[in-house]
């Protein structure tokens, strides 16, 4: 609130107006200012939002680990695994059939190394340009590749560093390296990529124009233009079984058994076995994640309803009708029974116990027996048609419900928009309240200016009066 510091001089001083002033302005903004006014009420509101959004959060990370027990997929998890991963390690993708093959590593796969005759140290070596171009070197001939090749200006000043930098700003597709040795400094290429199609040849136009004299720029040519031979970039190769002949540009053979994928680390003296097996851990653990899932929901909104007798101080959804079906709705799901006609149809039945608060507790034993029954756990968790084309299996249940939670048009999204309106609403309330301050403070000070100039002139007339009182007494006298 303004000062008005000219106010009450013809009160003369005995009226504390600007604080008068400011006690009627807060009077008017009590229902803003007081103990749960307005703005505690925002900030009550704001909380809200906030922690719906966290349980929003929560649901949904239930909704996906109940997902991976719904998808057939996440039933058909397998694991590869080597008899001598050092040389050869493998993985496989679920559903990948079991099966044992075996590998033999030939060869690994390499880049292409070239480099350059010894030169004087630090020594300029000669203007012009070069240019790299990759591609494939055969029989002693080069096949360049469909990439485009950036000349590289050298300068008459530059040495082999120098160069080295330019070769490596072009990102030429080659990286560049000193080496000195005791004949002196060379300049070694390598290629960026393995495998036979990521060689590369260099090219050199030299100012001198003469690319034989073995002066100048052309002096790189010398085991940088040629075939490289034996530091050719090669494929790796590997036999599969004995019999079947495959390759790779890298170290990864993706596509030579459907569903595995194996490296090759070392060339192999013996055949290395890779087994592809079902994964029961894999699915152990998304029956881990998703009562942790559970939990973490359900912990939530125990400690958000809550009351405190010793305290006397609830939660903050302490309450909330809302919040509170979301729990059981929540908790009645993972209570449904399956569809399945086999040994199971609840989630205590494979070790999944409800405790005191609501949570889930797993009895690792009976959850590992029952495991031993692969396919009857799954149509538990997807059904008794053992897909997922139905919601009857309780994992599909559990996602259908939170699905619905977490919908455009769902409780968390009408939720939100709710609050967001009671938000908007007390916004509108605030500002209303603040006009009509404003208004009142803009009244009182043209009142109280009012009065004090009128008190101004009615002290300047008592005054005179006893001015001339006096001067007629003194006549009188």
């Amino acid at each position: 609130m303004a000062s008005f510091s000219s106010i009450g001089v013809g009160l003369g001083g005995s009226v504390d107006v600007n604080g008068l002033i400011k006690a009627s302005v807060d009077a008017v903004k009590l229902p803003i200012t007081r103990t749960n006014g307005l703005n505690d009420q925002a900030k009550f509101t704001e909380a809200k939002i906030s922690t719906f959004g966290k349980l929003q959060s929560m649901v949904s990370s239930l909704q996906a680990a109940a997902g991976r027990l719904a998808s057939v997929t996440g039933w058909n998890s397998v694991s590869a695994s080597s008899s001598n991963d050092k040389a050869v390690s493998a993985t496989a993708i679920g559903g990948t059939v079991e099966t044992t093959f075996s590998v033999e590593v030939s060869a690994l796969a390499k880049a292409q190394v070239a480099t350059s005759d010894a030169l004087t140290s630090n020594t300029a070596v000669g203007a012009g340009s070069l240019k790299i171009e990759l591609g494939r070197w055969s029989g002693g001939s080069f096949t360049p590749g469909t990439g485009s090749a950036p000349d590289i200006a050298i300068s008459a000043t530059d040495t082999l560093a120098d160069i080295a930098g330019k070769i490596n700003g072009a990102n030429a597709g080659v990286t560049a390296t000193i080496v000195t040795d005791v004949s002196g400094q060379r300049l070694m290429l390598r290629g960026k990529n393995t495998g036979e199609d990521a060689g590369f040849r260099l090219a050199v136009t030299d100012a001198d124009g003469d690319l034989g004299d073995g002066a100048g720029l052309s002096r790189l040519t010398d085991g940088l233009a040629a075939d490289p031979g034996v530091n050719a970039a090669a494929n790796a190769t590997a036999r599969i079984n004995g019999l079947f002949d495959v390759t790779s540009a890298t170290n990864t053979f993706e596509n030579a058994v459907a569903g595995v994928t194996f490296k090759a680390s070392q060339v192999t003296t013996a055949p290395v076995d890779i087994t592809v097996v079902k994964d029961a851990s894999a699915v152990k653990k998304n029956v881990e994640d998703f009562v942790i899932a559970y939990n973490a929901a359900n912990q939530a909104l125990n400690e958000l309803t809550k009351y405190d007798k010793a305290t006397g101080t609830g939660g903050l959804l302490q309450g909330d009708s809302t919040a509170v079906a979301l729990q059981n709705q929540l908790r009645n799901v993972v209570q449904s029974m399956s569809s399945s006609t086999g040994p199971f149809q609840t989630l205590s039945s494979i070790g999944l116990g409800i405790v005191q608060g609501g949570d889930l507790s797993i009895d690792g034993s009976k959850l590992d027996a029952a495991l031993k029954s692969p396919d009857a756990v799954k149509a538990l968790f997807i059904g008794a048609d053992g897909s997922a084309a139905t919601t009857d299996g309780v994992a599909e249940k559990i996602k259908m419900a939170t699905s619905q939670l977490l919908d455009s048009d769902g409780f968390f999204a009408s939720k939100d928009k709710q609050l967001k309106a009671v938000l908007e609403r007390n916004a509108k309330e605030v500002a209303r309240i603040n006009d009509r301050a404003e208004g009142t403070e803009a009244l009182l000070k043209a009142r109280y200016t009012a009065l004090d100039t009128q008190m101004s002139r009615l002290n300047a007339l008592n005054s005179y009066i006893s001015q001339q009182v006096t001067t007629w007494n003194n006549q009188k006298g």
